[in-house]
C-alpha cells in the first residue's frame, strides 16, 4: 500500500479530463544487488557493471548500477503505487515510444517515479494511454529514467 494519497480515476471522462496533468509519484524503491542479479539472470544481461561488485567499485560509479531496462520494469509497480485506473476489465502493454536513462542508479539507492498523462485516444475496444515516466534517485541531478510508456486499457 503507498504511503501517500493514491489518486483514482474513474472512467473514461475523467481519464480524458485528465489529460496533461501529473497523475502523482510513487513510493520510494530500494534497489538491491539481489534484485539486479535476479534480473541479469533472466536477461542474460551480466555486464560487470552491473553483476560484479568488486570490479564495479574500481570502475566510473564506484558501485554496481542496475540495468536500465530493470528500471524501465519497475513502471508497472511503481504507477500502482502512484495512481489507479478503476472499472478496467483489462490494461495491456503497449510499448514506449521514447525511453531515456540520463543517469545511473547505483546498488542500494532509492527510486521513485513520477506519472504525467499526456495523451488518451480512443481505439479499437478500449483507450491507448500515453504517459511520461520520470524515475529520480534522491539527491541525483538528472533524472535516471524517462520513458513515454503507451498502455491500452478497456473499461467495463
Amino acid at each position: 500500500m503507498p504511503s501517500h494519497d493514491l489518486r483514482t480515476i474513474t472512467g473514461a471522462a475523467e481519464l480524458i479530463a485528465a489529460t496533461g496533468q501529473v497523475l502523482g509519484a510513487s513510493d520510494w524503491h530500494t534497489i538491491t544487488q539481489e534484485q539486479v542479479d535476479t534480473f541479469a539472470e533472466a536477461t542474460g544481461d551480466h555486464q560487470w557493471i552491473h553483476v560484479d561488485p568488486q570490479r564495479a567499485a574500481d570502475g566510473p560509479f564506484g558501485t554496481t548500477i542496475a540495468h536500465g531496462y530493470l528500471t524501465l520494469s519497475l513502471v508497472p509497480m511503481l504507477r500502482k503505487q502512484a495512481w489507479v485506473l478503476a472499472g478496467t476489465t483489462m490494461g495491456i502493454n503497449y510499448g514506449a515510444n521514447k525511453i531515456r536513462f540520463p543517469a545511473a542508479v547505483p546498488v542500494g539507492s532509492r527510486v521513485r517515479a513520477t506519472f504525467e498523462l499526456l495523451d488518451v485516444a480512443e481505439t479499437r475496444g478500449g483507450y491507448r494511454l500515453i504517459e511520461k515516466v520520470t524515475a529520480e534517485v534522491p539527491g541525483g541531478g538528472k533524472p535516471v529514467m524517462i520513458a513515454e510508456t503507451v498502455t491500452v486499457v478497456v473499461f467495463a
